[in-house]
Order: structure tokens, then C-alpha cells, then sequence
């Protein structure tokens, strides 16, 4: 009798479930259908009446990057161009001219060469100004530059650069180009390996698991394992890529969302290449996503020294959806979350400030995890260090000269003036060198506003409306001043960083990147405060039991 009268109760109740979450489906079909037909009736009245002439792709293109643009940045719309982009990240496979390339408006400049590739075989250098390719001058060329580039193993083009002011052609044969996950591993000392992974597409932990092997070969008992300014990718090479450290079966990162199915645990499932061998991970502020599952997973699972500067704090999971005409969405599905329970998530989409940028999240509404061993670890805004290094944190001055590509156009000039730089590794910026570096800020009008102007200007801006602006004026141009003179002190006091920017770059010039990772080995201050750690087992010890 009990069991029929549950069962006449569960009935109802069940019934009524399935149609409260049946009418609210119903209610998001019927609004979603409702504002489709609005905005297909208007994309309609606008191409057919409009006074001019309009492009129908354009306008769409606006209108879905526009709905895009109030959700995170992570959520896009590819285009045919952007998915094969997206592909070659993946795989790190394409056929090209084997060299990293910016797009401005009227040109492409050589950012970085690959060495041994097609570009770098046909000369052509790092702030080379690509102005034509064939006979299409970039300078009137509206589609993607960069496709111009591409073509299939074998083919040749004909380009014409600029170089310091003058005009070069080069023809490039393209060829198939890989992109190592592991562009370098090496020995640092007698009992120490070194090894750099840049980014996580498919190589990503064969390569890594490959260097550890070999090091292990040379007579290798620690490892220091660099992911400065690697920005992520594939999610499941960031998990095989702990597992070559951690054991089998081990939770490493969940994913959570509103949509049930992409709530998902990844553990470790092979057996662990090495559980013991004493570990530091380099990460700084361009350590993104895969990075930072690594890095906050082996830290929260007391497994290697993290040390540099903060990481990125990207705790988003995207995935791509397809959709018509080769296009996809990559859409985010969920928040990721390392063994310890936390979302190093640092901005937050849903709230902006009055420009309309995320705000990142107050530390004082970060959480405390405990790692394995019982060590506070906090949410919010990236991986925090084990042992935070100023060197590596870049401050507002140094992104503003970053961003403006003044570091990477100083390194050029500098290899220009000085040719016959004979020993690289033995190379040091000179103070004299840092002199000239400031003059060539000014020369080009180097400035960049800080939120202290930004925020003075505003409030000037109140007073003239309020007509108190003649009581302040005086007052204001004080402080713009001394802001100005402190903003050119800032370039001294961030004396140490730039040069070790300026330093790395320009190093590049003359030996690649695989001669800026040789020079690392003895000069970079991170890997030498990691080489102290690793080589005294008491401090070590107390970095991940404290």
C-alpha cells in the first residue's frame, strides 16, 4: 500500500517537472525563433532600402563579432582562414614560407624566421617589411594578407621587402613547415636538464616525454621545465603532459558547466615516466590555459616548484563548433578547475568597467585551496609562484613599450649598427646601450597614459562643466607634470627588465630562438634561481612541505 501511494505521489511530481522544464524550453525556443525573425526581417529591409550601397557579408560579419563582443573574448567566429589557422596550431603542421609574420595595414613584417625554412633561406631577416607580393602591392590589398603567403610544397613567390629603409626581392620556395611543440631541451649543468615547451598542440607530450628520456640518458637527476610564454592549447596534452610526472589515475582537472555533458574529469591513464625526479616549473604572465593546468596541477599536487611572476589566469575551456560553409564557432563550454578545486579564472566577462573591459577579480574576494601537503593556494587570478621573481613581472611601462613594438624595432636597429657581433653568449647590454635605447623612445615619441591620467583628465573634464576648472588649473598642470617626469623615471627604474627584454630579443637576431634558449642557460636569472633551488634538496624540500 505504501509503495502504490509513493508511486501515486512520484507520478505527479515527476509529471509536473517534465512540464515546468518542457514550457521553459518552450519559452527560449519561442524567443530565440522570435529574434531571429526580427533580425533576418532588418538584415533584409537594410541590404534592399538602404540610401547607399552596402555588403551584405560585412554587415553580418559586424553583427555576429558585435554579439560576440559582450561575451568573453575566447568566443569567436572562424572563418574558413581562421580554422586552418587553428588547425596548424593544433597540429603544428603547414606548408609555408616557415616564418612568424604580423599583418599591419599596408605591409607584413618578418616577426621571426624559422631557421633552415624557406624565408630564412632566402634571406629574409626579422623587421623585414613585406610591400609586395608578386605584382599585389600589400598597400592597396584588402583581403587577409597573409593568404598570400600560403600555397602548396614547392611553389615559389616573388616578394619585395624593405629592410632600413631600403627595397630588396627575395623569391621563396615554400615547403612543408613544423612547428615543435619542444623547440629545445638541453643540459644546464652535470645533473641538470632543461627543456622549453612552448605550446601544447598534438606533440605537445610525446616531445616533452622524448626530452625527459634523453636528458635522463645525458646523467640528468633534476629538470627545470619552462612554459614562459606558452599560451595554451590542446586540453589533453596539458593531462599527458603531468602524467609524464604523476602517477596513474590521478585527478588533474575537472570542467564544469551548465550544460551537463561537458562536465568532465581528466585523470592521468598511462603509468608516469618519472614520480621522484625533482621539478621547477617557469611560468610568467603569458603563461595561459594548458599552461596553467600544468603548472597549478603539479603545485597543487606538491610535485614541482613553480617560480617568475603570476600566470595569465585563463580558466575558460572552448571547443569548436561546426557550423555552415567551413566555418566554425568556438564556443566556451565550461570553467576549468585543478585537483585543489580552484578557477584561476583572473577576469570577470560578466562585469566591465565604464570603457567596457572585464575587470579582474579583487584579491580580497580570492578563495583558499589547500595543495597535497597541506599549502594554501588561491583562486582568482592565475598561478601564483612558489617563489615570485620581480625581474619577471612586467610593469605598466614595460607592456606600453612591448605594445608598441619598440623593444622588437630597437633589437633590429641594433643588429644593424653592429653586424659583427662575434660571441653572442658572451653579449651584454651596456649602459651605453640603454642610453641609446631611451633616445630611441623619444625619437620615436614613446608616451602612454597611465589610470592616474586617465582619471585626473576625467575629473578636470567635471570641473570645467561645474566652471571650477580657473580654482584648479594650476594644480592640475602640477601634477600632469610630475606624472610626466615620474612616467620618464619609470623607464630607469625598470631598468633590469628592459634590458633582459632588449637582451633576449636582440640575441635573437644573430642566433634564432634555439641561440636565445643557449644564452638562457647561463645568463637568464629565473633558470639560475631554479638551478639553486634544485640543487640544494633542503630547500627544495621546504618549497613544497611548508
Amino acid at each position: 500500500m505504501k509503495t502504490l501511494l509513493k508511486k501515486k505521489i512520484l507520478i505527479p511530481v515527476f509529471a509536473v517537472a517534465i512540464f515546468f522544464s518542457t514550457t521553459a524550453f518552450q519559452n527560449d525556443f519561442f524567443e530565440i525563433a522570435k529574434q531571429i525573425e526580427i533580425f533576418t526581417t532588418l538584415y533584409k529591409e537594410l541590404n534592399m532600402n538602404y540610401v547607399d550601397e552596402t555588403n551584405p557579408a560585412d554587415l553580418m560579419d559586424t553583427a555576429i563579432k558585435s554579439m560576440l563582443k559582450d561575451l568573453d573574448p575566447y568566443t569567436t567566429f572562424m572563418n574558413e582562414q581562421d580554422v586552418e589557422a587553428a588547425r596548424i596550431n593544433n597540429t603544428g603542421d603547414y606548408t609555408g614560407i616557415g616564418a612568424r609574420v604580423k599583418t599591419l595595414k599596408d605591409k607584413l613584417v618578418i616577426v621571426e624566421p624559422y631557421k633552415d625554412y624557406p624565408a630564412d633561406k632566402a634571406g629574409l631577416k626579422p623587421g623585414d617589411e613585406i610591400i609586395k607580393i608578386g605584382t599585389i602591392d600589400l598597400e592597396t590589398f584588402k583581403d587577409d594578407k597573409g593568404d598570400l603567403l600560403k600555397g602548396s610544397s614547392g611553389t615559389s613567390i616573388d616578394v619585395t621587402y624593405k629592410r632600413q629603409g631600403k627595397i630588396y626581392t627575395a623569391t621563396i620556395n615554400r615547403a612543408e613547415v613544423e612547428i615543435n611543440a619542444v623547440p629545445y631541451f638541453s643540459m644546464i649543468n652535470d645533473q641538470t636538464g632543461y627543456i622549453v615547451l612552448s605550446q601544447f598542440n598534438n606533440k605537445a607530450s610525446l616531445q616533452t616525454a622524448y626530452a625527459v628520456k634523453d636528458l635522463k640518458a645525458q646523467g640528468a637527476e633534476k629538470i627545470i621545465l619552462d612554459l614562459r610564454d606558452n599560451p595554451g592549447g590542446l586540453l589533453h596534452e596539458a593531462v599527458n603532459v603531468v602524467n609524464i610526472f604523476v602517477p596513474k589515475a590521478q585527478l588533474v582537472v575537472t570542467t564544469k558547466s551548465k550544460v551537463k555533458k561537458f562536465n568532465k574529469t581528466y585523470y592521468t591513464q598511462k603509468e608516469a615516466l618519472d614520480v621522484e625526479i625533482p621539478l621547477v616549473v617557469l611560468i610568467n604572465g603569458r603563461s595561459a590555459s594548458a599552461s596553467e593546468i600544468v603548472a597549478g596541477t603539479l603545485q597543487d599536487l606538491d610535485r614541482a616548484v613553480i617560480i617568475g611572476s603570476r600566470s595569465f589566469g585563463k580558466g575558460l575551456v572552448q571547443r569548436p563548433k561546426q557550423l555552415t560553409y567551413g566555418t566554425q564557432l568556438k564556443l566556451t563550454i565550461s570553467r576549468y578547475y585543478t585537483p585543489s578545486g580552484r578557477c584561476i579564472q583572473a577576469l570577470d566577462y560578466w562585469h566591465r568597467d565604464e570603457k567596457g573591459a572585464a575587470v579582474r577579480i579583487a584579491q580580497e574576494n580570492y578563495h583558499e585551496f589547500k595543495t597535497k601537503n597541506g599549502r594554501p593556494v588561491f583562486d582568482g587570478g592565475g598561478v601564483l609562484p612558489d617563489e615570485a621573481l620581480e625581474i619577471t613581472k612586467n610593469s605598466a611601462i614595460t607592456n606600453a613599450i612591448l605594445n608598441k613594438d619598440l623593444i622588437f624595432d630597437y633589437a633590429t636597429t641594433y643588429y644593424y649598427a653592429h653586424p659583427n657581433l662575434k660571441d653572442v653568449n658572451a653579449f651584454k647590454l651596456t649602459d651605453s646601450d640603454f642610453n641609446d635605447f631611451k633616445k630611441y623612445l623619444k625619437t620615436n615619441d614613446f608616451n602612454f597614459e597611465t589610470d592616474t591620467e586617465t582619471a585626473l583628465a576625467k575629473a578636470f573634464e567635471s570641473a570645467k562643466k561645474e566652471g571650477l576648472d580657473d580654482n584648479i588649473q594650476k594644480d592640475y598642470n602640477t601634477l600632469i607634470n610630475n606624472l610626466n617626469t615620474s612616467k620618464i623615471k619609470g623607464i630607469d627604474e625598470n631598468k633590469a627588465q628592459l634590458s633582459s627584454l632588449l637582451t633576449d630579443e636582440i640575441v635573437k637576431r644573430y642566433a634564432y630562438r634555439e641561440g636565445v634558449y643557449d644564452y638562457y642557460k647561463t645568463h637568464n636569472p629565473e633558470i639560475k634561481r631554479a638551478t639553486e633551488i634544485l640543487s640544494n634538496t633542503t630547500t627544495y624540500s621546504k618549497f613544497l612541505n611548508h
